[in-house]
């Protein structure tokens, strides 16, 4: 069998990603839809309560997947359609980006006070990003062929397998990139204020509180 990829791949990585951004913006003004109307079950009336714990753990988490993503950033930035990537945390999961973005998305929800919330954002995440994925892998098998096939075969798509860790003394970084990943990461952050919003609103009788969510 011949190492050389297919000509022509048949699938445009960069459309995939645009598709991925509008599914994700959908289902976010959906879930935000359905956010406005629901409380936690949990209510915020002491300063350390369960409510006040979930919102600092998803902060941590947003923080861990905004560094998360920007570190991926320093080893994928300008290269995924030219070579296959394979050192660092790429060496031990095939889409740490992605994995970073389903914790963003877990501590994004977790701003509402509701474990509910938490889980439902990641799920959401999860299941879009698989589909992506899939996608992804074809324009990666037709362009790179054998040797993405290997890498594919040897490394997991989402759950890190540590020992099969790879890094490098030096790498060059295109710094754009990597600020830009930083910014999008960043995104993670806005459910802060909204979170505090809907609260305010639904507190002062703006908005109707119609289920209680734990």
């Amino acid at each position: 069998m011949s190492n050389a990829p297919n000509a022509t791949p048949a699938l445009d990585i960069g459309a995939v990603q645009h598709i991925r951004k509008l599914v994700l913006f959908g289902l976010g003004g959906l879930a935000v839809g359905v956010l406005l109307f629901s409380h936690s079950l949990w209510a915020d009336t002491t300063e350390h309560g369960l409510h006040e714990t979930i919102e600092i753990v998803g902060l941590g988490l947003m923080l861990l997947a905004i560094v998360g993503r920007t570190w991926c950033s320093l080893y994928i930035g300008g290269r995924k359609k030219n070579e296959v990537v394979a050192l660092g945390p790429y060496s031990i999961c095939r889409n740490p980006l992605y994995v970073f973005s389903f914790i963003g998305a877990a501590g994004a929800g977790a701003q509402f006070g509701s474990i509910t919330a938490a889980l439902a954002a990641t799920l959401l995440t999860v299941l879009v990003f698989t589909i992506v994925v899939r996608k992804e892998e074809r324009f990666l098998t037709q362009k790179f062929g054998e040797a993405y096939l290997a890498y594919k075969a040897r490394v997991p798509r989402f759950i890190p397998n540590f020992r099969l860790w790879e890094n490098v003394d030096a790498l060059e970084i295109r710094t754009q990139l990597v600020m830009r990943t930083f910014l999008d990461a960043c995104v993670f952050l806005a459910a802060i204020p909204l979170a505090e919003g809907i609260e305010m609103a639904q507190g002062q009788g703006l908005l109707p509180v119609l289920w209680l969510v734990p």
